[in-house]
């Protein structure tokens, strides 16, 4: 994972943050670190979730995110499949296996 950090702004319920404050507090942490392990795991877990995964490919396919963020999203050996798979259903690769 790179070293590179980008400072992010959101709103989030006070419940949510109030709970996130009082596990840090527990474990003695940063707030920071605390919602950063949370996101790294819910984006882990999203890499494993058949749907998503399926759901992913699909806006890969349409064009709607790139093949770094689908690889950023799913596990190396999906998005090598998804790319693949893009290019077989490609009409110039179509047309090219037609003509064979």
């Amino acid at each position: 994972m790179s070293g590179e950090k980008k400072r992010v702004q959101f709103r989030a319920p006070d419940r949510l943050i109030n709970r996130a404050d009082a596990l840090a507090d527990v474990l003695d942490e940063d707030r920071t670190n605390i919602l950063v392990t949370a996101l790294r795991e819910y984006l882990q877990d999203a890499a494993h979730d058949d749907a998503l995964v399926q759901e992913t490919a699909a806006a890969y396919y349409d064009d709607e995110i790139t093949y770094e963020q689908l690889k950023s999203l799913v596990s190396a050996e999906d998005a090598a499949n998804s790319r693949v798979l893009k290019e077989q259903l490609d009409d110039d690769y179509i047309d090219d296996v037609a003509d064979v």
